[in-house]
């Protein structure tokens, strides 16, 4: 019995999978989605608010990306006090962070410009930022963003660019797909 590359009937060989123009969006709205760890009604809102914003912003994928950016849990992540984006949401949670010196947490807490992040002193104590903190000397932090390895604590200085972000989708798809 000899193995064929295709399923066996008449009209298989023809079949090919071909991708519509929905799917595409969609697959990449799930990309970005997925990437930050927000749910559909989160990640909606943030997409909506920028394409409120249409005509009075120049870049509206730098708009959303900055959103997407300066979320408190990602924050964390990008200064390394965390491995992932799910362990910074659970580190949030669990107050864990004061933010100009107020215990903040939300995971989806928008951080300003200037706005200092430091590590809660009673936190330091705990197993899981002992494991972290050795890590902080060879992370590499992207420029819009400072972190003083004696205090604990991190700055943002600048906003962040989509140039040194650089997603790994297409953000105009996105829009396309929830400007319908």
């Amino acid at each position: 019995m000899a193995r064929k590359p295709y399923p066996p009937g008449m009209k298989s060989k023809k079949r090919r999978f071909r991708q519509t123009e929905y799917g595409k969006q969609l697959a990449e709205k799930q990309k970005l989605k997925f990437s930050y760890g927000l749910s559909e009604k989160q990640f909606k809102k943030y997409v909506t608010e920028v394409l409120k914003k249409r005509g009075r912003v120049e870049d509206e994928v730098e708009e959303l990306v900055k959103k997407l950016e300066k979320r408190l849990d990602n924050i964390i992540y990008r200064l390394g006090l965390a491995n992932s984006r799910r362990q910074a949401r659970q580190l949030v949670s669990h107050s864990f962070f004061l933010i100009n010196k107020k215990s903040i947490n939300i995971p989806s807490y928008e951080v300003k410009q200037e706005d200092i992040i430091s590590i809660k002193k009673a936190k330091l104590e705990k197993k899981i930022l002992k494991e972290i903190l050795p890590q902080l000397k060879e992370k590499i932090l992207p420029n819009w963003l400072k972190f003083d390895k004696k205090k604990f604590e991190g700055k943002i200085i600048a906003e962040p660019s989509l140039k040194e972000v650089q997603p790994l989708v297409e953000i105009s798809t996105i829009f396309e797909f929830y400007s319908r």
